[in-house]
C-alpha cells in the first residue's frame, strides 16, 4: 500500500477544518485510507542518518497516510485533500475540460517509427497559467515520483517528463537515435554529454542507476526534441535542463513515453487533474495532437467520463444493506462519481454512474459497489453470514482436523512456503528427486524451491524457539507443492499435515498415537495385514529418520503419510540439540 506524506497543517487548511488525531483517524476510516504515523520531517531525517536528537517544538508535523494501490489520485495532498472534501460534502466533483483552441494553434508531438523497437507511445498535455509555491512544486516533483514507483513499474512502463514550455519551441518529435547521435545537458548539470556516456556516468549515481537498463543494451535510445532540436529528454532516464521547470513557470508541459498505452494515458490524466486545480483556467488543460508516421493522429488527454449501469438490487443483495435509490446516488457523489437514475420500473432499477478520468480503478460495477459500502460505513453493515456462501468439504475437512490435534495438545504454525534447496534436500539426509517446483528467479536462498514436504518449515520453528520451555508440540495443516505433467502449470496442490515433538525424549509413542487418533477421526481403520479398506504401516527407508524408528503409512493400498524419530544428523543441520518425532500425512490420500 502507498504512503504518502503531507503536512498537517497545510492538509488542514485545504479541508478547511482542523481536526484532532482521533477524528482525523475516524475520517480516514471513513473514507477507505489510515493514517500510518505522526512524525515530523527533522525526525524522519535524523531516523534515515541515524541521529539522536531531541525533537524541536517548530517542527512541522507530518501525517503518513495509506492509500489503496489502485488510488492514483490520492498519491499527493491536492488529490487527498480534494477527495476528502468532496466525500465531507465541502465541495462538488470538478469537471475537467479540454481548452477550445483551433487546430491550427493546437502543439503537435510527432512520433517517428523507429520508437517502436523501444518506447513506442507518448502522450502529452499543457497546463497553462499555473501558479508554483515551494509546497505546490515540492507536491508536483513527489507525485511523479510517487507515480512512476506504482503504476509506472519504476519506469518501465511509462516515464514522466514535466518541462518549461516557455523554454520550447514546438512542434515536438519523439525519436530513437542510436545514442552516438543524442548529446545534450541532463538536468542538475552543467556540461553537455553524449547519451552512451551519459549511461556510464550515472552508473555511480544511486538514484537513477536502478533505470539505466531499461535501455542500456538497445542499439537506440528514445529521445524527444523541439523544433530548434533542443532534447526535452532522454526517457526513461533524465530530462534536459535546458527546460527544467521552477518555481517561476507558469506553462508546464507533460509528455509521457511509454511501453503500455493505457498506464500512460492513465498517468498523464492523474498528472493534469490534479494541478489543473492550480491553473489560471481551474480544471482546464490544453490538449496536444500525437501524430504517427503511418498517419494516425490522437488527442490527449483523455478525459473522457465513462458511464455504468448498476442495478441497484445487486448494490443492496452484495453489501447486505437496504437502500432507496436516493442514498445510493447521494453515498456514490460522495466517492466523486456522479450518479442517477437510468431506468426504474417494477422489476428493475438501474443506476447510472459517471466516472470521472480521476478515478480510473472503477473497471466493474463491483468497485461501484465497493464505493457505496465505503461512503455508508462498513461499521454500519450489519453483520450477517451470507446465506449464499458455504465452506468447501475440504475446508470442513481441515477445520475438523485442526481442532482435534490442538485437543491433544499441539500448538499451530504458519510457515513459508518458499524454502532453499539446502533446506528441502541436503538439510534433510535427502538427494534431489526432481519432484519438487523450482523458482526460476529467487529473490533470495532462502526462497530456491516450492515445498513438497511441511517438515523443514517445522524444524527450522524449532530452531528459532530452542529457549522454549519443553516439550514443544507444533503441527502445521497447509498445502505442498509437487510436480505434475498431468496439469497445464505442470504442478499441483497437495493438502499435507505435519506434526512434531520436541523434548527430553523423542516420545515416539505420542506421535504414532496421534497418527491413530487421526486415522480415528477419518474413520479408516487399522488392518495389520493390509488391503484396501484400512491402513497399515510398513517400515521405510527414509532418510530424515532413525533407523529401526521410521514407518511408511499405507493406506487404502496407497502410500499416505510418514512419521519417526528425526535423525541426528538432521537435527544438527537445523542446530536442534533435543530429540524430536515427527510425522506427515496427506490428507487427500485419505480420502
Amino acid at each position: 500500500m502507498p504512503t504518502v506524506s503531507v503536512g498537517r497543517d497545510r492538509l488542514f487548511a485545504a479541508l478547511g477544518k482542523d481536526y484532532t488525531r482521533e477524528e482525523f483517524e475516524d475520517l480516514c476510516f471513513s473514507f477507505g485510507i489510515e493514517l500510518d504515523d505522526v512524525t515530523t520531517e527533522k525526525a524522519i531525517i535524523r531516523k534515515e542518518n541515524h541521529i539522536e536528537l531531541e525533537a524541536d517544538d517548530d517542527e512541522e508535523v507530518i501525517y503518513k497516510i495509506e492509500t489503496p494501490a489502485n488510488r492514483y489520485d490520492l498519491l499527493c495532498l491536492e488529490g487527498l485533500a480534494q477527495a476528502l472534501r468532496i466525500f465531507i460534502k465541502k465541495q462538488e466533483t470538478p469537471t475537467y475540460r479540454l481548452a477550445d483552441i483551433g487546430k491550427d494553434k493546437i502543439l503537435k508531438m510527432n512520433v517517428k517509427s523507429e520508437t517502436s523497437q523501444i518506447r513506442p507511445f507518448v502522450v502529452c498535455a499543457v497546463l497553462r497559467g499555473v501558479t508554483f509555491d515551494e509546497a505546490r512544486y515540492n507536491s508536483f516533483i513527489d507525485l511523479q515520483d510517487k507515480l512512476h514507483q506504482n503504476i509506472c513499474r519504476r519506469r518501465s512502463l511509462v516515464a514522466i517528463g514535466t518541462h518549461d514550455l516557455d523554454t520550447l519551441q514546438g512542434p515536438f518529435t519523439y525519436e530513437a537515435l542510436s545514442p552516438m547521435d543524442i548529446n545534450f545537458v541532463p538536468l542538475k548539470q552543467t556540461k553537455s554529454f553524449r547519451s552512451d556516456e551519459l549511461i556510464q556516468f550515472y552508473k555511480s549515481d544511486l538514484k537513477l542507476e536502478k533505470y539505466l537498463h531499461l535501455i542500456e543494451s538497445s542499439p537506440v535510445f528514445p529521445v524527444l526534441y523541439d523544433s530548434k532540436r533542443t532534447v526535452l529528454s532522454l526517457p526513461p532516464i533524465i530530462n534536459g535542463a535546458h527546460s527544467a521547470i521552477s518555481l517561476q513557470t507558469k506553462n508546464v508541459f507533460i509528455e509521457c513515453t511509454a511501453t503500455d498505452l493505457t498506464k500512460a494515458k492513465i498517468v498523464l490524466n492523474t498528472m493534469v487533474t490534479t494541478f489543473s486545480e492550480y491553473c489560471e483556467r481551474k480544471f482546464e488543460i490544453e490538449p496536444v495532437e500525437v501524430t504517427y508516421d503511418n498517419g494516425e493522429s490522437l488527442i490527449y488527454p483523455d478525459l473522457a467520463v465513462y458511464d455504468m449501469e448498476v442495478p441497484l438490487s445487486s448494490i443492496n443483495d452484495i453489501i447486505g444493506v437496504s437502500l432507496e435509490l436516493e442514498e445510493v446516488t447521494s453515498l456514490l457523489n460522495r466517492m466523486q462519481l456522479h450518479a442517477e437514475c437510468s431506468k426504474c420500473s417494477n422489476s428493475q432499477c438501474l443506476v447510472k454512474v459517471h466516472v470521472p478520468p480521476t478515478r480510473s480503478d472503477v473497471l466493474h460495477p463491483c468497485d461501484i459497489i465497493e464505493d457505496v459500502a465505503i461512503a455508508y460505513g462498513y461499521n454500519n453493515i450489519p453483520a450477517k453470514e451470507p446465506t449464499w456462501i458455504k465452506p468447501l468439504s475440504s475446508t470442513e475437512l481441515r477445520d475438523l482436523l485442526r481442532t482435534e490435534i490442538a485437543m491433544c495438545g499441539y500448538t499451530e504454525v504458519l510457515t513459508f512456503a518458499l524454502c532453499s534447496h539446502k533446506e528441502h534436500f541436503a538439510m534433510l539426509n535427502r538427494k534431489d528427486d526432481h519432484s519438487t517446483v523450482i523458482v526460476g528467479n529467487p529473490r533470495s536462498a532462502d526462497s530456491e524451491v516450492i515445498r513438497s514436504s511441511l517438515m523443514p518449515g517445522l524444524l527450522k520453528t524449532i530452531a528459532s524457539n530452542k529457549a522454549y520451555p519443553k516439550p514443544i508440540k507444533i503441527f502445521e495443516l497447509d498445502d505442498v507443492t509437487l510436480r505434475d505433467e498431468t496439469k497445464d502449470v505442470g504442478s499441483s496442490n497437495r493438502r499435507h499435515l505435519a506434526a512434531l515433538y520436541c523434548g527430553v525424549s523423542s516420545e515416539f509413542e505420542l506421535i504414532h498415537g496421534l497418527v491413530d487418533r487421526i486415522m480415528e477421526v477419518m474413520a479408516v481403520p487399522f488392518k495389520p495385514t493390509g488391503g484396501n479398506d484400512g491402513y497399515h504401516l510398513e517400515t521405510s527407508d527414509e532418510p530424515e529418520f532413525l533407523p529401526e524408528r521410521r514407518f511408511s503409512i499405507i493406506c487404502k493400498g496407497k502410500h499416505a503419510g510418514k512419521f519417526g524419530i528425526v535423525h541426528p544428523k538432521v537435527m544438527k543441520n537445523f542446530g536442534v540439540t533435543d530429540p524430536m518425532s515427527f510425522v506427515e500425512i496427506d490428507i487427500e490420500a485419505l480420502l
